[in-house]
């Protein structure tokens, strides 16, 4: 016996094209996987900034950057280099998680849009931890390792 077929006219990730990126001033830093241990207040003071990817008045992803004018090895680092959005030649993404699938692929990709639109940026590095799950995130994503650090790694995506 066979089951019959059904066709579906839902398209799950129909809700992508719908959301659009958006500044925040906080998040909830528990939901922050990657770096929890880091305060609204860093990440929101001296040249970061904290981006969601809103659909339906709900965050489904969450990215959080600094303007640079070199490559943090570490947040120590990170946090020393930050600069003024208008002065940094780099902006460093040293955080990213998503709540719902497809949102970080979204969030990454609406972020570059951003930074080539008002920043006229070239790329955007990341500050990434090593793990498997970062390296296999940004390279399916087009980034390139640029370098391997002993507490992180470091891509780079093309504006």
């Amino acid at each position: 016996m066979s089951l019959p077929k059904y066709k579906y006219n839902f398209n799950f990730f129909n809700w992508i094209k719908k959301s659009e990126l958006i500044a925040l001033d906080e998040i909830n830093t528990e939901d922050d996987p990657i770096r929890p241990e880091l305060s609204n207040k860093f990440r929101t003071s001296q040249g970061r900034k904290i981006f969601g990817l809103k659909y339906n008045e709900e965050i489904e992803g969450v990215v959080c950057i600094a303007f640079t004018n070199d490559i943090p090895t570490t947040v120590k680092e990170l946090e020393l280099m930050s600069t003024d959005e208008n002065k940094g030649k780099i902006a460093v993404a040293y955080t990213l998680w998503s709540f719902k699938k497809g949102a970080g692929k979204k969030i990454m990709k609406e972020l570059l849009r951003y930074m080539k639109n008002k920043n006229q940026l070239d790329s955007v590095m990341t500050l990434s931890p090593l793990s498997p799950m970062a390296t296999h995130y940004h390279i399916r994503n087009g980034a390139k390792l640029v370098r391997i650090n002993p507490t992180s790694q470091n891509f780079e995506y093309t504006v």
